[in-house]
């Protein structure tokens, strides 16, 4: 996994995920920054004739003019202090997106730090759970690259920090890094 301090919506790869609502429409944060840099209208449309979807799962639309190939937009459940097992639903969440990229023969994907912040997964607990998922993916799928995007210097700090100490605590992973 690559660490990058940026933004999702310019990564070159073939898709970027993010977070989404249900009903598929932008929200608040990283939703509703890739649907302003996208063809918005275009986007919107898409999601729309994708319908609903429902939590834990993912829908994958057109990039509408971003770099990227494909957008995969993940549902998550709300955040209950990580006492009603949202920690699992949320690793299924970012591997559900990592699967869906490779059904899509991706070579690349970038994942932001999804469902993390002040109303969900507390940010530490949120870059744990993805190195522990990517590196599960990455045994079974090491020709795929995947990115984790981090929008802020501190955030892209902290990730930084957790991550080397998962890869020596796992022994032969790899550690890189780099800013955008």
């Amino acid at each position: 996994m690559h660490l990058i301090l940026g933004n999702i919506e310019h990564m070159r790869t073939d898709a970027i995920a993010t977070s989404a609502h249900t009903d598929l429409k932008p929200s608040p944060g990283i939703s509703e920054s890739i649907f302003k840099a996208a063809n918005t209208k275009l986007l919107k449309l898409h999601c729309a004739k994708a319908g609903r979807c429902r939590i834990g799962s993912v829908v994958v639309t057109p990039s509408c003019g971003l770099p990227s190939k494909y957008i995969i937009h993940v549902v998550g459940p709300d955040w209950y202090s990580g006492q009603k097992s949202e920690q699992i639903l949320f690793a299924e969440c970012y591997a559900k997106a990592l699967h869906k990229a490779y059904s899509y023969q991706c070579k690349s994907v970038a994942l932001p730090l999804m469902f993390s912040g002040e109303y969900h997964v507390p940010r530490a607990q949120a870059i744990e759970l993805v190195c522990r998922v990517v590196a599960a993916f990455e045994k079974e799928h090491p020709d795929m690259e995947i990115y984790l995007v981090l929008y802020k210097q501190s955030i892209y700090d902290l990730a930084k920090k957790i991550y080397t100490k998962f890869v020596a605590s796992s022994m032969g992973g790899r550690v890189v890094s780099q800013q955008s």
